[in-house]
């Protein structure tokens, strides 16, 4: 596979993860009580005011073009599960200090250990789905 065109299906992968398994994630916690706020909302965010949704999920085929690159790039073969599970984690730790330096928020949550463990979770399977959707990608391109 080109770069280009691993950097595109991963690209897709990301966006496809986040409608799919970081937003049904969500919808899962936020059904069962342990979050606040509920799956695919469309309230402008700053500072284009694009739908949140939107958002979320052109960072994540960003992450996913990431990932796809990594993946057909890299001399040592990574399972994509595995690859993608700690791009979600790496995606927690971003979230926790680059941008939340960035929007003047308190590094690493805060330590708050429910934010932790819910962002974990939902950035995971992110990652996860991302990957899954890679390993997919990659066996239908090949067949």
């Amino acid at each position: 596979m080109t770069l280009l065109r691993a950097a595109l299906v991963g690209f897709a992968a990301g966006v496809l993860s986040v409608l799919v398994f970081h937003q049904g994630t969500v919808a899962l916690l936020h059904a069962a009580g342990l979050v606040a706020n509920p799956p695919f909302r469309l309230n402008p965010v700053p500072p284009l005011g694009v739908p949140q949704l939107a958002s979320m999920a052109f960072w994540g085929g960003v992450w996913g073009s990431g990932l796809g690159l990594f993946l057909a790039s890299t001399r040592r073969r990574w399972p994509p599960l595995l690859a993608g599970l700690l791009m979600g984690i790496c995606c927690s730790l971003v979230g926790f200090t680059v941008v939340a330096a960035l929007r003047e928020q308190p590094l690493m949550a805060g330590f708050d250990t429910g934010r932790w463990w819910r962002s974990l979770v939902i950035n995971g399977a992110f990652g996860w789905g991302t990957g899954l959707l890679l390993l997919a990608a990659r066996r239908g391109l090949r067949g």
